[in-house]
């Protein structure tokens, strides 16, 4: 899956019980578009996303909230049962590329146009997952 869209949140770095960073962050996908009566409709979806390993660390110290970004990964479907009993899911995309679209204001920051290609670690496939 590709989307480009910019964040809603701060990003937050956590590591899971065997220490494997994970970083988590919301970005909103919007398209405008007119209806056939000639109104004028936008719609943003929210979509949650995870980045592992080095990418986590990346996505973590140069990611902002709405900072544009393009993200590609794998779509993930997770369900479980709540605290309440209640059957509960979630959709997030599994990050293998992220690419960081708007600069910062800074002449310090991260622009992956002028550095090597990052090819970031794929996400663990033995660690449990961790519900948001």
């Amino acid at each position: 899956m590709i989307i480009i869209g910019n964040l809603g949140s701060e990003p937050e770095l956590r590591y899971t019980p065997s220490g494997t960073p994970v970083t988590s962050f919301s970005v909103a996908t919007s398209r405008n578009y007119t209806s056939s009566d000639g109104e004028r409709h936008e719609e943003t979806e929210w979509l949650r996303v995870s980045a592992w390993n080095k990418l986590a660390e990346l996505c973590n110290q140069y990611l902002s909230k709405g900072r544009k970004v393009y993200v590609e990964g794998r779509f993930t479907h997770r369900e479980w049962t709540g605290m309440d009993g209640q059957p509960r899911c979630s959709h997030e995309i599994s990050a293998s590329e992220v690419r960081f679209l708007s600069p910062r204001d800074d002449a310090t920051s991260f622009n992956p146009t002028n550095q090597e290609e990052f090819v970031p670690e794929a996400p663990p496939q033995d660690e449990p997952d961790v519900p948001w």
